[in-house]
């Protein structure tokens, strides 16, 4: 039988329908559509597509069992190196990843091994009925600083061996990015909640509205008894271009942006930090987070909202899927042109007094590719006289994060790079005896499955420690 040259589509919303609700958009592979993508598998010897995989995923094998119909044996596998298959099936970047080394890929189209991994957890989540593991204590103790990715992840495989865990977030809410981050139509959070709960039923405790380094130290964790503690604090610290203007309201970086749209829900009637609704939006930026913030300003009731980027559509980082979603649900992509100024109303009583004004536009220069810069990509160089006016009332930054410096400037003896990211060794040990690290907080903002990665590697490294293994 031969193989279809093409990846089977994923069924979504319409976009004129999901540019308007926050469900996902996505709608996920029917038995019949996973079953004929795993059968383009070729099930190579050499397996290069886990060598994709920051988590080593057993691909070829959770593919095969899907090709058997036996979907709980598929996740399964998943299990054994990937503790949130659901996430990672949703929000991975699969095309430079195990998809990128996809033997298939050479001459057709690689399998859809993302959409299979999505498709085998939510069969899994909807068929299966859990029931808590009983573990046995080691009588060690570990604090995890962060619920994100890394934070999970290292969280569970400590307690899977017997540790006991706790868990401290800065939010009201655990799951780090996986919640305030990524939007309900990319990521539901009731996904990052089951994920959660897996992680209370093996014993894990989560505290939150705890601020490391200010409600506790790391120091402290270590007088209450924790034997190691691992940091996986992300990359919250929004960057800004320090140009004119940014500093009138209606101007967002889009970690804020985000965090009250997915957590705090600012777009309620009631809110008492409301964020815009309606009027027209630029975005500056070109990553997934600009695409996840652009398209929930749609969401929130813009009339129109622009991507602003520097660099052209081949250099845009976002994953090619989010953007062909934008463009389809009607954003405008404004390319090769950056903006120099934010324009706006200024207090009357005070001309002066930006903190007072609002935003009523933005100015940009067109912008040209030159040579490439150290990495590779062709560098923007601005077109004398090619300044232009967009007339927008909410600016959004999403032009990267850095880790916030809290935790280095709050504990003795932690090396950081010029960047601010944690310093580590292979096994992701810090500077400090007993700290390790991982995920954003070392690499800066990165994959979700990276960070991932991260956290195994620091809990073996934990336990190595502590029990030798």
């Amino acid at each position: 039988m031969p193989i279809d040259p093409k990846k089977h589509e994923m069924p979504t919303q319409e976009p004129e329908v999901r540019a308007r609700n926050f469900k996902e958009v996505a709608l996920g592979y029917t038995v019949e559509i996973a079953m004929a993508e795993a059968s383009r598998c070729l099930n190579c010897k050499n397996r290069p597509c886990v060598s994709g995989c920051p988590v080593n995923v057993n691909i070829p094998d959770f593919i095969a069992m899907i090709t058997k119909r036996d979907f709980e044996a598929a996740y399964q596998i998943i299990q054994q190196t990937s503790s949130l298959p659901a996430v990672c099936g949703r929000v991975c970047p699969q095309e430079t990843q195990c998809e990128s080394k996809c033997t298939l890929g050479i001459k057709f189209e690689p399998v859809g091994i993302g959409r299979l991994e999505r498709f085998v957890a939510d069969y899994h989540s909807e068929n299966v009925i859990e029931t808590p593991r009983i573990r046995t204590c080691n009588g060690h103790r570990v604090a995890i600083v962060g619920s994100g990715p890394s934070g999970l992840t290292c969280a569970g495989d400590l307690a899977k061996k017997g540790y006991a865990v706790t868990v401290y977030e800065a939010l009201h809410t655990p799951g780090g990015v996986l919640v305030y981050g990524i939007p309900e139509f990319r990521l539901p959070k009731s996904i990052v909640a089951k994920e959660v709960k897996s992680l209370k039923d093996l014993g894990v405790v989560f505290e939150t509205n705890v601020i490391i380094g200010k409600t506790l130290t790391i120091d402290e964790l270590f007088e209450m008894g924790y034997e190691a503690v691992f940091v996986g604090s992300g990359a919250g610290l929004p960057n800004f271009m320090n140009i004119p203007g940014e500093s009138y309201k209606g101007v967002y970086s889009a970690n804020e942006f985000l965090t009250r749209s997915n957590l705090m829900k600012a777009y309620s009637e009631d809110s008492s930090t409301p964020i815009m609704k309606g009027g027209y939006v630029a975005v500056v930026g070109g990553g997934n987070v600009a695409m996840d913030a652009a398209r929930t300003a749609l969401r929130l009731g813009a009339e129109k909202v622009y991507i602003v980027y520097r660099r052209s559509m081949e250099e845009l980082p976002a994953r090619r899927e989010e953007v062909e979603h934008a463009e389809e649900e009607g954003i405008e992509f404004n390319l090769l042109c950056n903006p120099t100024e934010i324009l706006g109303f200024n207090n009357p009583e005070d001309p002066r007094d930006l903190r007072n004004g609002f935003v009523t536009g933005i100015r940009c220069i067109r912008m040209e590719l030159g040579e490439p810069d150290a990495g590779g990509r062709r560098r923007p160089v601005e077109i004398p006289g090619s300044e232009f006016e967009l007339h927008v009332d909410t600016v959004i930054m999403a032009i990267g994060t850095s880790p916030n410096p809290l935790i280095k400037s709050t504990t003795e003896g932690l090396e950081v790079n010029r960047k601010g990211g944690i310093i580590v060794n292979e096994d992701g040990l810090t500077s400090r005896e007993g700290v390790y690290a991982g995920g954003d907080a070392v690499t800066g903002a990165a994959t979700v499955i990276s960070a991932m990665g991260a956290g195994k590697t620091a809990a073996a490294a934990i336990d190595k420690a502590l029990c030798g293994k």
